[in-house]
């Protein structure tokens, strides 16, 4: 997980992180992790995903 994203975000990095991002996303999905942590970290995941595809214009 990245840990801190922000306006100033570079998206040259964005097929990278958002490589790492989805196979951390996947991982825990796959985990079968119901806890409320987990759900959490997924939602973190998520939401992060989201903001590099919407600054860097990704679809």
């Amino acid at each position: 997980m990245i840990d801190n994203l922000e306006s100033n975000y570079d998206c040259a990095r964005a097929g990278d992180d958002l490589q790492q991002l989805q196979n951390e996303l996947a991982a825990l999905k796959s985990g079968g992790e119901a806890s409320k942590e987990a759900q959490e970290q997924i939602n973190r995941l998520i939401n992060q995903i989201s903001f590099i595809r919407n600054k860097c214009d990704i679809h």
